[in-house]
């Protein structure tokens, strides 16, 4: 069972109730097809935006459940420039362009799906009036862009193992006279020095990285089984290649990890941590992990890094030695045309690395 899946179709489940019911048929349709996590981050968006409305008058409604298709049906185009605007002065930490983008694009796909696919009871669209499909949305995550903003915020070669020494010996120096941290430190460097050498060398998400299990090892093979983001069979998970250099630091997790983390025998999670006033070690957490990631970074001198750089430092390596199809099936990316980030961070072009594939297979 996909742990994360659950816990997010919950907060799905939780939210339905509050949002209008022709959003919740939205959701409904949506479901075989996207991530729980996914529909979430829809139900947030469709949030902001029906509080929006009412505070600027545009629903008479004093309740999200109770905005209305009329409502909807009767927004100018003024009304969504506003929005816009308001999208790029509220929290501005949080809406950046990609931001404002993703939610308008959220928006857009409701308003098709009233528009185009639901009908009501005499065969007529639930919505007469689409004002989102006037909305151009820019493309706003090309793979050059991406990888301008990664440059030189990533670990580098040997920068790799001098990050992993450091959370293995230097950070407890470092706080050696803080004996609350220095404690805590002696107990979690262990498991802390695994995971981290885990990513950088497999390049697996947080998420995949929380929902893995004992059993989903093999340390002969060198390969983890893992829920991949946007495959929605919970049945089946894909075998994950991790270097030899892991090897080492999981086993050493391994041979404390009943002890040191008092796992009961039904706790089948391979990283456990000891939650304050209990006594069983139980799943890390995803934001325990990247709190745990950024705290080391912070004291190494890379506060910008993250779970999520450190797998990209992993792509960026693992492509100068291989070439985009396999580093495409190694991350998990539905499209090669992600994967080209790591093309554009490195200094070798698509075409060197199609050639080399090439030439490799002749």
């Amino acid at each position: 069972m996909n742990i994360l899946k659950q816990k997010e179709r919950q907060e799905l489940d939780a939210k339905l109730p509050c949002m209008p019911w022709y959003i919740e048929q939205f959701i409904q349709y949506k479901l075989p097809d996207l991530s729980p996590a996914s529909l979430v981050e829809y139900m947030r968006d469709y949030e902001t935006f029906l509080k929006w409305l009412m505070a600027e008058g545009l629903s008479e409604a004093d309740s999200m459940k109770n905005v209305t298709l009329k409502e909807l049906e009767t927004l100018k185009m003024e009304s969504i420039d506003g929005y816009r605007m308001y999208l790029s002065t509220y929290k501005v930490e949080r809406n950046q362009r990609i931001t404002i983008s993703r939610k308008l694009s959220s928006l857009r796909s409701l308003f098709h799906y009233l528009s185009q696919i639901a009908e009501d009871d005499e065969f007529y669209p639930l919505l007469k009036r689409n004002v989102m499909a006037k909305v151009a949305i820019k493309r706003t995550h090309k793979p050059k862009d991406t990888a301008a903003k990664l440059e030189g915020k990533l670990l580098q070669e040997e920068e790799i193992s001098e990050f992993l020494s450091f959370v293995k010996v230097h950070y407890g120096q470092e706080i050696s006279r803080n004996k609350q941290a220095l404690y805590a430190f002696e107990q979690n460097k262990v498991r802390d020095a695994c995971i981290i050498s885990f990513i950088l060398h497999s390049g697996l998400r947080v998420s995949e990285l929380v929902n893995l299990n004992m059993d989903d090892i093999d340390m002969k093979k060198k390969l983890c089984y893992v829920y991949r983001k946007g495959k929605n069979d919970d049945n089946f998970k894909t075998p994950v290649y991790f270097r030899q250099e892991a090897t080492e630091d999981l086993a050493s997790y391994l041979e404390l990890r009943s002890a040191r983390y008092k796992a009961p025998r039904r706790e089948k999670a391979l990283f456990l941590a000891v939650a304050n006033g209990k006594n069983e070690g139980s799943r890390m957490t995803k934001r325990a992990i990247q709190a745990m990631v950024i705290k080391y970074a912070k004291h190494f001198g890379k506060p910008y890094l993250s779970v999520h750089k450190l797998r990209h430092s992993f792509a960026t390596d693992y492509y100068l030695q291989n070439d985009i199809y396999k580093t495409q099936e190694q991350l998990g990316h539905a499209s090669p045309e992600t994967t080209q980030i790591y093309a554009h961070l490195t200094d070798k072009t698509m075409a060197e690395a199609i050639d080399r594939r090439n030439s490799d297979n002749s």
